[in-house]
C-alpha cells in the first residue's frame, strides 16, 4: 500500500518514520507547503515527496493529515473530495462545528479516522477491563514548554487525550463539568453518576507526567502512560502502630502489560481498516464528542 503524510512537523515526522517501518507499506510520500522541510524528512526515512496535493493524491491509497489544527478542515476537505482514505491527527478540527461540517461530507466508501493515540496505549484496555465501579478517577497530563506549534489550547492539545479515554474507554459517556484554566494550564472536575473525575493538563511543567489514578472500594489502580506500567494496591485489613507511627500494609500487584508503541498500533489499525473497509476504532463522531467536551471546559475559563 502506498501512503502519504501531509505535514512534516513533529507528528508528521513520526508518522513517516512508523509508516516506513511497516511491512504493509510499499512507499511513503510526503507533502508539505515547506518543501525544504519535506525534503529533509524524506531523506532521513527514505521517503518520496510530492510537490502538489494533486500529485500526492495520484500516488497514494491513504494519507495521514498532520498539519496544525487551524488547517485541518480545509486540508481534510481536499482529501475527502479526492476520495482518499484519511487518518486525521487529533483534534479533528479547530471546533466541533467544523468537525460536524466535515463529517457530513464523508461518504460511506471512505475510511476516515481520528488519531487519538492514547486509545492505543496498552494500559487503557487493561484498566478498562479491571474497573467495575470507580469512586474517583484522576488524570494528569503535564508537559514542559514546547516549541511545537499546534494552534490549540492545552485542553485540545493535551487534556483531550484523557477526555477520549473517559468518554469512550471507561464508559463515562455523560459527565457534568466544572473547570478553570487558560491556554496553557487547565483543570476540570467532572462527575459521572457517583464517580468523581479530575483532569489536569499543563504546558508549563518542569516534569513530563502522564498518569491515571483510580480508586474503587476493593483496590486502587495507578497507571503510567509513558512507561506503560500498571500497579494495583489492595487493602489486606492489617494495621499496626509502631513507635507512635501509623502503619498500613498494602498488597501491591504489578500488572503484566504487553508494551508496544501506540502510534505503530494506531497506524497499523488504520491501514487494516483501509484494506478491509472496516471503520477505524475512533470515528469522526467520537472525535467531535471529545471536542464538544473540550469546548465546554474552555467555556468555563
Amino acid at each position: 500500500m502506498d501512503v502519504g503524510v501531509i505535514g512534516s512537523g513533529m507528528m508528521g515526522q513520526n508518522h513517516v518514520r512508523v509508516y516506513s517501518e511497516l511491512r504493509e507499506v510499499d512507499s511513503v510520500v510526503i507533502y508539505d507547503v515547506n518543501a525544504d522541510q519535506a525534503k529533509k524528512v524524506a531523506s532521513i526515512h527514505n521517503a518520496d515527496i510530492a510537490h502538489t496535493y494533486e500529485e500526492l493524491f495520484h500516488r497514494v491509497d491513504a494519507v495521514s493529515l498532520c498539519v496544525p489544527t487551524p488547517f485541518h478542515y480545509d486540508v481534510a476537505m481536499k482529501v475527502i473530495n479526492a476520495g482518499i482514505h484519511m487518518l486525521i491527527e487529533k483534534p479533528i478540527c479547530l471546533s466541533s462545528g467544523e468537525g460536524k461540517k466535515l463529517a457530513e461530507q464523508i461518504t460511506e466508501d471512505l475510511v476516515i479516522g481520528v488519531g487519538h493515540i492514547e486509545r492505543f496505549n496498552p494500559i487503557v484496555a487493561e484498566i478498562a477491563q479491571m474497573i467495575s465501579n470507580p469512586l474517583y478517577i484522576e488524570f494528569k497530563r503535564h508537559n514542559p514548554t514546547s516549541s511545537r506549534v499546534t494552534g490549540s489550547s492545552v485542553v485540545e492539545d493535551l487534556m483531550i487525550h484523557d477526555i477520549d479515554i473517559i468518554l469512550h474507554s471507561l464508559g463515562c459517556s455523560q459527565v457534568s463539568v466544572q473547570a478553570k484554566g487558560d491556554d496553557d494550564i487547565a483543570a476540570a472536575l467532572c462527575t459521572h453518576s457517583q464517580t468523581l473525575i479530575y483532569l489536569s493538563a499543563s504546558r508549563k511543567a518542569s516534569k513530563k507526567i502522564r498518569m491515571v489514578h483510580i480508586e474503587q472500594e476493593d483496590m486502587t489502580i495507578q497507571g503510567d502512560f509513558m512507561t506503560q506500567e500498571i500497579y494495583v494496591y489492595r487493602k489486606p485489613g492489617q494495621y499496626t502502630v509502631e513507635r507512635d507511627r501509623y502503619i498500613q500494609e498494602n498488597i501491591v500487584e504489578k500488572v503484566l502489560v504487553s508494551k508496544q508503541e501506540p502510534l505503530r498500533t494506531e497506524l497499523s489499525t488504520f491501514l487494516h481498516s483501509v484494506k478491509t473497509g472496516k471503520k477505524f476504532p475512533i470515528t469522526p463522531y467520537e472525535a467531535i464528542e471529545n471536542l464538544e467536551l473540550c469546548e465546554q471546559i474552555k467555556g468555563m475559563f
